[in-house]
């Protein structure tokens, strides 16, 4: 089969592999679209030790099973393969298991390919009216789902619901989806790349700015660098909650003074629960996430083309989404 695979950094060769067997338990997806995340993104910087060369990536897939009894079954793909034993996953807090694994990360390899493998109960069926291009979407807002949920949850019931969310790239986009789906009616992303400000307030409708103003009692911050946290500490309100799921860089940014004097709340947030990604599925079925027209799809043979765009801050929309099979 094709592939696209992460050779160093900066460097993908689109080439062919071997096409991957299913184990028990398991089926054969023909990825049908795959979305480029952030993640994907650092490790083709060279920049995530946990993804060394060479390697698949990608991990927001939808696709089509191929044999057995669910033959020609439309499905998105949970990528977090976890225990099922541990007393994370037995409280419903799956995204914590200790042995968990994502496909693109050894010793999985990704959806940057023709077919992929992954358990049956990681796929969730997609309705027929459903493009598997908008279904390959589930797995990044599923990532904005879970922290918009448990940033909610933190705040206290006085507070009004005003949301900042730093950063308009798919999840601080997906972000602002989510706070919309559950009530929030006032938010703001700030988004400093004037191309894609613009093309959220244009095509998504959204408000974003390139600066923040003023207090707010949730801030998201979807970027993660000490820029960002630095922001998200000065605008905060007293008593909010900073929900913090980028992990662009380690350290810095946080006042520490102010958020322990004024009680701000901060949460570390990874990936998602099961639960979460079968709520955002839902949502994406139910037309609760909107249109979900925000991507921009290209073949799998153009996809280190994608990376290099990306790269190059030469794209305003907030997600390419990959075709292996055209």
């Amino acid at each position: 089969m094709k592939a696209l695979v992460y050779d160093g950094p900066e460097a993908l060769s689109y080439c062919e592999v071997p096409e991957p067997k299913p184990a028990t338990g398991e089926q054969l997806i023909r990825v049908k679209s795959v979305g480029i995340c952030g993640s994907d993104m650092h490790a083709y910087l060279g920049h995530d030790s946990r993804r060394p060369a060479p390697l698949i990536l990608g991990h927001e897939a939808a696709g089509v099973i191929v044999g057995g009894a669910r033959d020609g079954e439309r499905v998105t793909l949970n990528p977090l393969v976890t225990c099922g034993a541990c007393p994370a996953c037995g409280s419903g807090r799956e995204n914590l298991c200790p042995d968990r694994q994502i496909i693109s990360m050894p010793p999985r390899d990704g959806a940057f390919a023709e077919y992929v493998t992954m358990p049956e109960a990681n796929l969730v069926a997609v309705p027929d009216h459903i493009p598997l291009s908008v279904a390959a979407l589930a797995e990044p807002l599923a990532v904005s789902w879970h922290s918009v949920r448990l940033g909610l949850a933190a705040l206290p019931t006085s507070h009004s619901h005003a949301a900042l969310v730093l950063g308009g790239g798919a999840i601080g986009l997906g972000a602002a989806l989510a706070l919309r789906a559950m009530g929030v009616a006032e938010i703001t992303i700030v988004e400093p790349n004037a191309a894609r400000r613009a093309y959220l307030v244009d095509v998504c409708q959204e408000t974003a700015v390139e600066t923040a103003s003023g207090f707010f009692a949730l801030v998201v911050d979807a970027v993660g660098f000490a820029a960002t946290r630095a922001t998200a500490s000065r605008h905060v309100a007293p008593g909010g909650v900073i929900v913090h799921i980028g992990l662009g860089e380690d350290t810095g940014g946080l006042d520490i003074r102010r958020m322990t004097l004024q009680e701000v709340t901060f949460i570390g947030t990874y990936t998602y629960t099961t639960e979460d990604f079968h709520q955002t599925a839902q949502a994406i079925f139910d037309g609760r996430l909107g249109d979900l027209n925000w991507f921009e799809k290209r073949s799998l043979a153009e996809g280190a083309q994608a990376f290099d765009d990306l790269r190059n801050g030469r794209v305003a929309i907030p997600k390419i989404v990959l075709e292996p099979h055209g």
